[in-house]
Order: structure tokens, then C-alpha cells, then sequence
């Protein structure tokens, strides 16, 4: 089955669960987009995102700061994000601290979900539609919280029916809803509870919101020890029943570890695979054994790009 490349889109969101390195796979698509020549924005929807660390850079801002070339990173800002609303949505000039303003917003934000992540979702779908980038990409909320995140235009719509603010939420989720423009990429490790939160999540995705999604890359997937017959012969080391090689306990409980690992990491492959029923791609990512995190970021794009060109 043929599948359309992840980046054959404008618009992004990476999630998954807490741990599976969701950051650094946003962080390396990026990556692997801009080296194509594309404009791309990498975004981090939370202040405390650890983005910068993966090129860096320290600062991170509001303001799109080019790390690479071709590839801008910014981090969201609730009252950044209001500003730029009020100024380009509302034509409201904001040009001191918003004071009153944002306490009314925290005020309207607790009575009406939806209403702060339609701020953070709306900026990006506003890069999107304004063509300021040829993609973006969003290392989005876990997957604990990325579907409310998605489905805030929607649930705006749900119950502001006309009037300026549908106005608003209209386009944005015109730009959500198009499978040719934005997608979903869920990151997960072969291990079980990752692999179930997963298929939580494509499941809350399908039954709570039009976003699609584009891909799902299993993470840290253990390369095999051996194929074909290395395989065998590695088997039998690890049993202690190869006729003639014979190794120290160490090696022979190391191959079987190894093989162990591997067994286990192709049974979540298959199930995950099973899960998503071939609707999308499932893309492994090998482990990558390097400390510093940019140059673990570069290492991931070099063997990722073949797989989402």
C-alpha cells in the first residue's frame, strides 16, 4: 500500500506518551524538512519545552530564532499569543501588559474549554494559512492532552454558532479538517504500554476530531542481532546448543538478552501495526546511543529521512 510522505503537508502536530522522545522526533522531521530547502517553523507549544537543548540554543521566545538553515524555532506564549490575536484578529493595538485582560481571559478559559488552546492552535494554523512557511511543525501536548488540543476550534464551534469568533474558528479548522494539510504523527517505543496508549490515542482521534493522522514512528526499535542463518547459529549460542561454538556465559546471556529484546519489540510492531489496520504508515526508528541531544537529533534525521521523504 502506497502512503503519502508525512511532510507531503503543511502543518504537523508529533505527540505521544511521556518518554517516547516525542520531542526529539518533532525535532528531527524539522530537520530532516529544512535540509530539503523547505521553510520550516518548528514549534513548541510549552515554555518549559526542551526544544532549544536539541540545537543549542538557549532563549527561546515568541519570535521564530533560526537554528539551522531554513529552520526557525519558536516556543508559545499565552499572552504573547492573545497580543498577536487582538492586533491582527480584532485590530485591538496592545502595547502595554494586558493586565485586566488576561485575567478575564483566565476567567473566560476555565468556564469555556477550548478557549486557551484556541489561542496556541490558532497561531500555527494562522502560519499555515498566511504561507509564512512551507511547513510547520508542532511538538504538540501528550497524548493525554493533544486531542482536546486539536478539537478546541471545534468545540468553539459547538456553541458559538455566528459572529466574529466563529468567524475565527471557522477557517482554522478548515486547515485542521484537511487531510492534505495537516497531520497527526504519533511517536511511541516497542514496549506494551506505550504501543496501548497509542492505540488510545488514534482511537480518541477518530471518535473526537476530523484531524487524521499522517504516521505513526515507533521509536527506539532494537536492531536485530542477526538474519537468516547468523540467526539460527545466533539462537542456538544463546541456548547453549550450537555443536561447536561455545562462548563464555557472559556473551551467550548477551545474545539472548539481545534476542529477547528484539522478539518482544517485533510482537508491538505487529500489534501495532494491527491496531492502525494499514490506515497509515508505521515508520521504526532504531535506537540512537548519543548523549548530547543535538547531535542524537542529527543522527535520528539521517536515518528517519529515507522513510518520510
Amino acid at each position: 500500500m502506497s502512503y503519502r510522505p508525512l511532510g507531503d503537508r503543511k502543518l504537523l502536530f508529533v505527540t505521544g506518551k511521556g518518554g517516547v522522545g516525542k520531542t526529539t522526533i518533532a525535532a528531527s522531521l524539522a530537520t530532516i524538512y529544512a535540509r530539503t530547502g523547505r521553510r520550516v517553523l518548528l514549534v513548541g507549544v510549552d515554555q518549559r519545552s526542551d526544544l532549544g537543548t536539541m540545537f543549542g540554543v538557549d532563549g527561546l521566545t515568541f519570535e521564530p530564532k533560526v537554528v539551522q538553515p531554513n529552520l526557525h524555532l519558536m516556543v508559545l506564549e499565552t499572552e504573547a499569543s492573545l497580543r498577536e490575536y487582538l492586533k491582527i484578529n480584532l485590530r485591538i493595538p496592545v502595547v502595554t501588559k494586558l493586565g485586566p485582560l488576561a485575567a478575564a481571559l483566565d476567567f473566560v478559559a476555565t468556564a469555556a474549554p477550548g478557549v486557551r488552546e484556541i489561542l496556541t492552535i490558532g497561531k500555527v494554523c494562522y502560519e499555515v494559512r498566511e504561507s509564512n512557511f512551507d511547513l510547520v511543525v508542532v511538538d504538540a501536548p501528550a497524548t493525554g492532552h493533544v486531542v482536546g488540543y486539536l478539537s478546541a476550534p471545534q468545540a468553539i464551534n459547538s456553541f458559538v454558532r455566528v459572529g466574529l469568533i466563529r468567524g475565527q474558528t471557522d477557517w482554522m479548522v478548515d486547515i485542521l479538517h484537511r487531510a492534505d494539510v495537516t497531520g497527526v504523527v504519533a511517536v511511541t517505543t516497542p514496549e506494551e504500554m506505550p504501543v496501548t496508549e497509542t492505540g488510545q490515542l488514534l482511537a480518541r482521534l477518530a471518535a473526537d476530531t476530523e484531524v487524521k493522522v499522517a504516521g505513526v514512528i515507533m521509536n527506539r526499535m532494537p536492531e536485530p542481532l542477526a538474519i537468516g542463518d547468523d540467526l539460527t547459529v545466533a539462537q542456538a549460542v544463546s541456548a547453549g546448543t550450537h555443536p561447536t561454538l561455545r562462548v563464555t556465559a557472559a556473551v551467550r546471556d548477551a545474545s539472548s538478552l539481545a534476542l529477547i529484546r528484539r522478539r518482544e519489540a517485533e510482537e508491538q510492531f505487529a500489534r501495532l501495526v494491527s491496531i492502525t489496520g494499514h490506515a497509515f504508515p508505521v515508520i521504526t526508528q532504531p535506537v540512537v546511543a548519543v548523549d548530547d541531544p543535538a547531535t542524537m537529533v542529527q543522527r535520528i534525521a539521517d536515518a528517519l529521512a529515507d522513510e518520510v521523504l
